[in-house]
């Protein structure tokens, strides 16, 4: 055999094992999707983009992304200026669709409507089941609540009426809402949910429903040791005066007996045994009536109030704080409620 058919053989031989062992056929790129975190937001905010292929490939640093037919660095967008935009994405001549944009100055931007739900209870009261059961029932029908179980009526384990979880809201009770007896349940602070609440649960629903509000909350909440350092922040889509900030200091799973008068609830059991009651306020770390919000509440604005204070001596067990925080007018009725967990680090909730 000659040199030049030894040469073929190893060519052959060579292109056989390349193509076997070091050469991989891609998947064609047909088209390419560009997505955006958010369609609209304030001027001054960030909106960013991610460019797929057809196979799901993420390929956002190599494509070049347009803005009204202009390439930008990178694949965030930002501007001081109101008005529509046009996005769209090249990646080696393959076009993705174009999408819409907008940035408006704050006033279109509406927030998730949350009830505050504030039960007035007590581990003696054997009538405050059925507002247990009740909100059972609400939370079966939405998420678009925030609970408070308000521990009523004694400190002192001589007292008929004794609860160990007892926190003196009798400032705010014979103040504002001057209402006798438990149980009682407040919606947004003020207004009470109607007896028998298990048979008034659309008053509830009612009120997660209708025109969103103009004000939301979001909360950086972290625990460590001893400390709460916990950030509340409110945003507003339309100017607001007068308004205060309301901040609860919550735990879960305390495990105490609780009477039970009614016979077709928690299988007719009284007292219950080892009940575990959840959402049970232990600190009001602003005034009971709100602090006021000194700061720019107009539209777009933000307004922060941090606090880093111990945990109160009274927490069983800091792994179970949660945090309440809720926004009220001048008539002291809740505007827009949020709950948060220790290590939670919260965005707004916009719609």
């Amino acid at each position: 055999m000659n040199k030049f058919g030894l040469i073929g053989i190893f060519v052959a031989f060579f292109c056989c094992f390349s193509c076997n062992s070091d050469y991989t056929i891609l998947d064609p790129i047909e088209s390419i999707s560009l997505v955006a975190d958010k369609s609209v937001k304030t001027v001054g905010e960030t909106i960013t983009f991610t460019v797929n292929t057809n196979s799901g490939t993420n390929i956002t640093e190599e494509a070049i992304i347009f803005v009204n037919g202009t390439a930008i660095t990178g694949n965030t967008f930002t501007t001081t200026e109101i008005g529509n935009y046009t996005v769209s994405a090249d990646y080696l001549g393959v076009q993705s669709s174009t999408l819409s944009i907008r940035f408006h100055d704050g006033s279109e931007t509406n927030f998730v409507k949350r009830v505050l739900i504030e039960d007035y209870t007590g581990t003696w009261c054997g009538n405050c089941t059925r507002v247990l059961n009740a909100i059972e029932l609400v939370k079966a029908q939405t998420e678009n609540t925030v609970l408070v179980g308000i521990h009523r009526s004694s400190s002192n384990p001589a007292d008929a009426n004794y609860d160990p979880y007892n926190f003196d809201m009798s400032p705010f009770e014979s103040t504002l809402i001057n209402m006798t007896g438990y149980p009682k349940a407040l919606l947004n602070r003020l207004t009470r949910w109607a007896p028998l609440e298990q048979n008034n649960i659309p008053q509830v629903i009612n009120l997660t429903q209708g025109e969103n509000p103009k004000l939301g909350v979001a909360m950086n909440a972290q625990v460590s040791g001893s400390t709460i350092n916990l950030d509340v922040n409110v945003k507003f889509s339309k100017d607001f005066s007068n308004l205060k900030l309301v901040v609860y200091i919550l735990e879960n799973g305390l495990i105490y007996d609780q009477e039970n008068y009614n016979v077709n609830l928690y299988g007719g059991v009284n007292p219950i045994p080892n009940f575990q009651h959840d959402h049970v306020l232990r600190a009001c770390i602003t005034n009971l009536f709100g602090d006021e919000i000194n700061g720019n509440t107009t539209t777009g604005q933000m307004f922060t109030r941090s606090f880093s204070i111990p945990v109160p001596a009274n927490i069983a067990n800091s792994n179970n704080i949660e945090f309440v925080a809720f926004v009220t007018d001048e008539n002291n009725k809740a505007i827009n409620s949020r709950k948060a967990n220790p290590g939670e680090n919260q965005d707004f909730e916009e719609l």
